[in-house]
């Protein structure tokens, strides 16, 4: 059992007295929720309790990581507002870009596109007997949290937790969110350009640096391309989509992600349920759960690349932030699965976005 040290608690923290208000009044609204409903970040949230349940983190983190995949089995936990992806796995085969602070995590199980230079603090975090590791970034937002399962090494987990315990932590100090001005795409905007780039896209890998060269958002993009290669859903399609995939029994890819992290699930689906206002996918080793009603925007989205046109799904919050991509799964060199492409088409037939009527 990991031994925790007697410090002194953080109660100076001005969160902390309103955690402990939440707490004997009975709250049981997850972290997220219940930061918001506080007017505080998770991070605040989190850094509020350090010495009762929540421990800092020694950076870089990229050498924590490394080590995990020595503990065995963890769950992982990657986030937005409107969606929250799950899986179960070892946490191996890690690689870190120096130069550009990024990380992967590349196995069947563990999914990830870690972009670590966004990460500001760490803490492990004990609450109501669940370990976990949970990170956040400059504005306080969770970004990636890792936990202990009943298969994780638990020796193996309390040795790693005591070599990157920060012994001098810094109570951090996160920073407003910025928010994401709407605006038009730029003035010297070139339509005919725009189209011939898309057209000639070699890689799906691509698309992001096309759009950043037009000045564009995803949003804006998918706008303006045409029907060629962009076609509006409805708001209801992501929910649909998914229970094709899984009364077809389709591999597919489920990509979920925040400004530091994406994960990726690969394989099919099984238990669908909706909960509440969440519609969620349950199997024993991937969990998603989706507010379906906080989807603005849904897209099939076409993109050429040397192995076909590619295919994909994503849904897109109020400010044009991306909620959750669907892919049908294939790997570099392979062409799209057919069984994909039928669900795509069965999509765009059955739920067409409904055109908006002027008052």
């Amino acid at each position: 059992m990991f031994q925790t040290t007697a410090t002194r608690p953080n109660t100076e923290h001005p969160a902390y007295s309103h955690y402990q208000a939440a707490t004997a009044a009975g709250s049981t609204l997850r972290a997220r929720e219940l930061a918001k409903e506080l007017g505080i970040t998770e991070g605040d949230l989190v850094a509020c309790r350090q010495n009762i349940d929540t421990w800092q983190l020694r950076a870089p983190f990229h050498l924590l990581l490394a080590e995990l995949k020595n503990v065995g089995e963890v769950m992982t936990i990657t986030r937005n507002d409107q969606a929250v992806h799950e899986t179960i796995g070892v946490y191996h085969s890690f690689q870190f870009a120096e130069a550009r602070k990024t990380g992967l995590v590349l196995s069947d199980a563990i999914d990830l596109r870690l972009f670590i230079g966004q990460w500001h603090s760490g803490f492990h975090v004990v609450e109501k007997g669940r370990h976990s590791l949970q990170f956040f970034d400059k504005h306080g937002l969770a970004v990636h949290k890792i936990y202990r399962t009943d298969n994780t090494i638990a020796d193996k987990w309390d040795a790693l937790i005591a070599e990157y315990r920060d012994t001098s932590p810094i109570i951090p100090v996160y920073l407003p969110t910025e928010e994401s001005p709407v605006s038009e795409p730029p003035a010297a905007f070139d339509q005919a350009s725009f189209a011939d780039d898309w057209a000639n896209l070699k890689d799906v890998h691509e698309y992001h640096g096309m759009l950043k060269k037009h000045g564009l958002s995803r949003t804006q993009a998918l706008s303006l391309i045409g029907s060629q290669w962009a076609t509006p859903l409805a708001q209801d399609s992501l929910a649909f989509v998914l229970t094709l995939a899984q009364e077809r029994a389709a591999d597919i890819m489920v990509f979920v992600g925040n400004p530091g992290c994406i994960q990726i699930y690969s394989g099919p689906v099984h238990k669908l349920l909706t909960q509440g206002l969440w519609f969620n996918v349950l199997d024993p080793k991937f969990n998603l759960h989706l507010r379906t009603d906080q989807i603005t925007q849904a897209w099939v989205i076409e993109r050429p690349s040397g192995d076909g046109v590619i295919t994909s799904i994503e849904a897109f919050n109020a400010s044009g932030d991306s909620i959750i991509t669907l892919f049908g799964k294939r790997k570099p060199g392979q062409p799209e699965l057919t069984l994909w492409r039928d669900i795509v088409q069965a999509t765009k037939q059955q739920h067409p976005k409904e055109p908006s009527h002027a008052c």
